[in-house]
This record gives C-alpha cells, structure tokens and sequence, in this order.
C-alpha cells in the first residue's frame, strides 16, 4: 500500500467507526422514547455475548490430550470466583486472561 492508501483507509476507518457511534443518537433522540424492541436488544444482547464468548473460548479444547484443558478451567474457574467475589467485571476478566497467559506460556509450556 502506498501512503495515500495508508492514509485513505485510516480516514475511512475512522469515519465508519465515527458513523456507527452518532448513529445511535440520530435515530433516537434524548426527547424520544426508545423503542420496546431496541430496549429488549439493550437487556438481551450483554448476556448473549458473553454467552459466544465462554463458548468461543472453550471451543478448541481437546480433553483426550495433555494438558487436557486445564488452563482454560482453571482460568475460568478464577474468573467466575472473582466475579462471585468483587462483582467486578474488569477484575474478573483481566484477572482471568492474565492467569491463563501464564498457565499457557509457564506452567503448561
């Protein structure tokens, strides 16, 4: 890519991702009511997603090979504890991803 590209795609990139955040307040406005529909999506979709991403994260485990999927376990058994625990989401999580990094490049290397 040339730097006319480069700067191209960083411009568009930017626009697009601009776009999407001033969407949300051009369809619905502050003196609006939010529609039932767009509400339900606002309660519904949080606990779906996490739900894709337990499952994405223990899609690839292989329990008929060492080291059987215990790092992945172990780490979301500390992200669930410290979740249960501190109620904190970026706790949990951030706890959770670095533990699994070091079981994954120390302990089960």
């Amino acid at each position: 890519m040339s730097i006319n590209e480069q700067i191209l795609t960083i411009a568009l990139a930017v626009l697009a991702v601009q776009a999407c955040r001033w969407m949300a307040f051009w369809l619905f406005p502050a003196h609006r009511r939010v529609p039932d529909f767009v509400r339900y999506l606002g309660q519904a979709l949080p606990s779906a997603v996490f739900g894709l991403l337990v499952v994405y994260c223990y899609k690839n485990i292989s329990l008929t090979q060492t080291p059987y999927g215990a790092p992945e376990f172990i780490a979301g058994a500390v992200v669930v504890a410290l979740h249960l625990w501190r109620k904190n989401m970026f706790l949990s999580i951030g706890a959770g991803t670095v533990l699994y990094m070091a079981l994954v490049q120390g302990l089960f290397a």
